[in-house]
C-alpha cells in the first residue's frame, strides 16, 4: 500500500497565509514537509508521497479551461513544487473532485476529466485523490470515476488513483468492489478520520462488520483505505496511537500521516517509523487482515503474511480499569495451520521482544492496556 503524508486532517482548508503562515495550505507548507521527510528518516522508512488535499486551487479555471493553483499561496505553481518534491526523492500527490465543485467549493473535474488528467501529468503529479462531492447522481459519480481512471492512464504517466467512490455509493447501494478495483488503486469506504479515539474505534468497528465484502478484494494494485494516521497529533493517547499503527498494519492500509512533521514528539516519530510494523503493513503477499474473535472487551485479528507467517493483533476495547489479560489457543490462528506443529512468537508493539517457541496446542496469554493493542508476529 502507498505511504506518505497528507495535509487534510491537520491543516484543513487554511487559506489565510497572512494571519497564520505556518498553518496555511501553501507551497511553503509542502516544501517544509518535504524537507523534513527527506532529512528525518520518513522517506527512508517508506513514506514517499507528499499529498495536497482540497483548497489548493484558484477559485476559477484559466482562459484555456485548466485548473490553476492559487497564485498567492502557490506562486511557483504546481510544476515547480513537483520538481522540488522530486528533488528530495519524494512523489507529489494532488486533489480534485468528480463533481462540478470540490467539497470545499473549488472547481471540480466534472466535464474536464481528460484535460485535468493531462494537466496533472504535465505538472509531474504522482498521485490523485479524487473526491466525490457535488456529483448530481450515482450514475454520473460512477461514470466520472471510470473516466478519470482512463484519462490518467492515457497520459502515459504513472499516477496512483485514490478514490472515494464506494463511500458515496454506500448509503444507496452495495459497491461493486471488483469494478472499483479495476479503476482505482485505493478507495475510501467510511467517514473521514478525526483526531479522536471514537473515530478510530468507529473505523475498526465498521471494517470488522463489513469484512466479508471488503477483505477479499484487497491486494497488490488495490486497497481499502481506512483514512489517515492521526499519530503525532492531539486526540489519541499513547495506547490508542499504538492501536492505530498496529491495526492499520493488520488492515494492509495505505499509510498516510496527517500531522505536523515540524513539531512531532520523538515517541510518535519512533512509532510511525517502526520498521517491523511497516514491514507488516507493506508485506508483499498483500492480503488484508480480519477479525477472528470478538470476546467481551477483546478483539483478536490476524493477517496472513508471506513466508507462512501471520500478524496477530489483540485489541482491548475497555475504557475503564487497568491492563487486562486475554488468553487464546494458537489453534485459532491461520485455520489451525499458523502454528502447526510449532511456531515462534515475537511481540512487535507496544515494544519488540521475542516470546519464544510454542507448539500447536499451546495457549498464549496477552496483557493489554485499555484501548491498547499488542501486535505479534507468528
Amino acid at each position: 500500500p502507498p505511504m506518505g503524508w497528507l495535509h487534510w486532517e491537520r491543516f484543513l482548508c487554511g487559506t489565510d497565509c497572512a494571519a497564520d503562515p505556518r498553518r496555511c495550505v501553501s507551497e511553503q507548507l509542502f516544501m517544509e514537509m518535504a524537507d523534513r521527510m527527506a532529512a528525518e528518516g520518513w522517506r527512508d522508512a517508506g513514506y514517499e508521497f507528499i499529498c495536497i488535499d482540497d483548497c489548493w486551487m484558484a477559485p476559477t479555471r484559466d482562459k484555456q479551461g485548466r485548473l490553476q493553483a492559487d497564485p498567492k499561496r502557490f506562486p511557483g505553481g504546481i510544476r515547480k513544487l513537483a520538481d522540488y518534491v522530486h528533488s528530495k526523492g519524494l512523489k507529489l500527490g494532488i486533489y480534485s473532485d468528480v463533481g462540478n465543485k470540490t467539497c470545499a467549493g473549488f472547481p471540480g473535474s466534472y466535464d474536464h476529466y481528460d484535460l485535468d488528467a493531462q494537466t496533472f501529468a504535465s505538472w509531474g503529479v504522482d498521485l490523485l485523490k479524487f473526491d466525490g462531492c457535488n456529483s448530481d447522481s450515482l450514475e454520473l459519480l460512477a461514470e466520472g470515476y471510470r473516466r478519470m481512471s482512463l484519462a490518467l492512464n492515457k497520459t502515459g504517466r504513472s499516477i496512483v488513483y485514490s478514490c472515494e467512490w464506494p463511500f458515496y455509493l454506500r448509503p444507496v447501494q452495495q459497491p461493486n468492489y471488483t469494478e472499483i478495483k479495476q479503476y482505482c488503486n485505493h478507495w475510501r469506504n467510511f467517514y473521514d478520520v478525526y483526531d479522536s479515539w471514537s473515530s478510530i474505534k468507529s473505523i475498526l468497528d465498521w471494517t470488522a462488520l463489513h469484512q466479508d465484502s471488503i477483505v477479499k478484494i484487497a491486494g497488490p494494485g488495490g486497497w481499502n483505505d481506512p483514512d489517515m494516521a492521526m499519530i503525532g497529533n492531539f486526540g489519541l493517547s499513547w495506547d490508542q496511537s499504538v492501536t492505530q499503527m498496529a491495526m492499520w498494519a493488520i488492515m494492509a492500509a495505505p499509510l498516510f500521516m496527517s500531522n505536523d512533521l515540524r513539531h512531532i514528539s520523538p515517541e510518535a516519530k519512533c512509532l510511525l517509523q517502526n520498521k517491523e510494523v511497516i514491514a507488516i503493513n507493506q508485506d508483499p503477499l498483500g492480503k488484508q487482515g480480519y477479525q477472528l474473535v470478538k470476546d467481551k472487551n477483546f478483539q483478536l485479528w490476524e493477517r496472513p503474511l508471506s513466508g507462512q507467517a501471520y500478524a496477530v493483533a489483540v485489541l482491548n476495547h475497555q475504557e475503564i480499569g487497568g491492563p487486562q489479560k486475554f488468553t487464546f489457543s494458537l489453534t485459532f490462528l491461520g485455520n489451525g495451520l499458523a502454528c502447526n506443529p510449532a511456531c515462534s512468537v515475537r511481540q512487535v508493539l507496544p515494544a519488540s521482544r521475542d516470546w519464544g517457541v510454542y507448539t500447536w496446542i499451546s495457549s498464549l496469554s496477552v496483557e493489554v492496556n485499555p484501548t491498547g493493542t499488542v501486535l505479534l508476529k507468528v
